[in-house]
């Protein structure tokens, strides 16, 4: 298997984008991402998206965007995985770069959620559960992250603050920087005085409803010494679980994304103490928290005091959501893994700006469908 390699990166600003649709956000970000590649054309397209059939009304994406960038010819298709579609995209475009298929392959993430109403956008999200048995009963996303929540209380013995701290260091995080949808702080009283959504998840332990939308170039070796453009080498591993925490062995681990954090650490022959910096799918609070537990990054009920102690810091042991995460920079469902991505490679190559860590050599993405039902891992090593 060939290796592979991020070339180029794009985005958006994530926000509601009253005055761009969908496809114009997509085209946006992978105009950039070629831009700074440097190339023209490449093989193939991957587009995530998760809920543009039920939103817009508009299936077959790959095509659309292939026409918009003047890549008539080129095969293009939508991938979709629930909230990780943007990483299946990545996934699907990186296994044909290492097949050899292809030299080049352009990865767009993109979603517009605010041409939804809220329960629109609910009802969007909870197609990442099981309609037959959560959507039936009226358990959508957040509810059964409402129970993971006072499971994790009980069974650890922790209080709220110990969960409620992610949100506050995403934002943190997120303060000044230009594509966040919340690029400011906000305090852990303020979180934990905000009103329940389904106790005892409170609004602001949970990410927003905004536009957005995110691109890579990913190439293999045979362009990778006619690019002169910042490269990173990316791995990258999936696994999935039974869809809902509950029929799991143990609902307070995911144990999808430890399968694929031992899989790509594998693969790319670095352990866990090799990491520098960690991008979460921090949905909600209670997802952050049992994401670094599940992936062995903190022992299992201890994530909440490690980020008190500052260790998720950006000057800390192993940085955090640099940029935000989805509760801050955003999370435009079919883009977020792609956002995520892309801001390892600014950090990695050193473009990181005022959120810059200091000389970061590993990176490492989690991304999750629906409530860790499905898992993927990409990981970057600087060159």
């Amino acid at each position: 298997m060939g290796k592979i390699y991020v070339a180029g990166v794009g985005l958006t600003k994530i926000g509601e984008h009253w005055d761009r649709g969908l496809e114009q956000l997509m085209v946006e970000a992978a105009l950039k991402a070629l831009e700074d590649s440097g190339l023209t054309r490449v093989n193939s397209i991957y587009v995530g998206n998760m809920a543009g059939e039920f939103l817009q009304e508009q299936a077959h994406l790959g095509a659309i965007i292939a026409e918009d960038l003047g890549m008539v010819g080129t095969p293009a298709y939508r991938v979709e995985a629930a909230n990780a579609s943007g990483a299946a995209a990545i996934h699907a475009g990186a296994l044909e770069i290492a097949s050899g298929k292809a030299d080049a392959v352009l990865i767009v993430g993109g979603e517009k959620l605010s041409d939804g109403l809220a329960e629109e956008v609910s009802s969007a999200l909870l197609m990442g559960e099981r309609q037959e048995y959560e959507g039936f009963i009226g358990a959508d996303f957040y509810s059964i992250n409402a129970l993971l929540y006072k499971l994790y209380m009980k069974h650890y013995g922790v209080k709220d603050d110990m969960i409620a701290v992610f949100p506050m260091l995403s934002h943190k995080h997120a303060k000044g920087v230009a594509h966040a949808q919340y690029p400011f702080e906000v305090s852990l009283e303020k979180i934990l005085s905000s009103p329940y959504i389904s106790e005892p998840l409170r609004r602001f332990e949970v990410s927003g409803v905004g536009d957005g939308a995110a691109a890579i170039v990913l190439i293999g070796e045979k362009l990778k010494s006619k690019i002169k453009a910042p490269k990173t080498e990316l791995y990258i591993s999936s696994a999935t679980d039974f869809m809902t925490p509950f029929e799991r062995e143990d609902p307070l681990r995911f144990q999808s994304l430890g399968v694929a954090v031992n899989k790509v650490l594998d693969e790319a022959k670095v352990d866990r103490g090799d990491v520098d910096l960690i991008e979460v799918h921090d949905a909600t609070s209670i997802m952050a928290a049992i994401s670094l537990e599940s992936s062995g990054f903190a022992e299992p009920g201890e994530s909440g005091k490690l980020a008190i102690n500052g260790e998720f810091d950006l000057g800390g042991r192993l940085p955090y959501n640099t940029f935000g995460g989805l509760k801050a920079r955003g999370n435009p469902f079919g883009a977020t893994g792609v956002y995520q991505v892309v801001e390892l490679h600014l950090q990695l190559t050193g473009r990181a700006g005022k959120n810059q860590v200091d000389s970061p050599k590993v990176g490492m993405a989690q991304s999750l469908g629906g409530v860790g039902a499905t898992a993927i891992v990409t990981l970057l090593k600087a060159l």
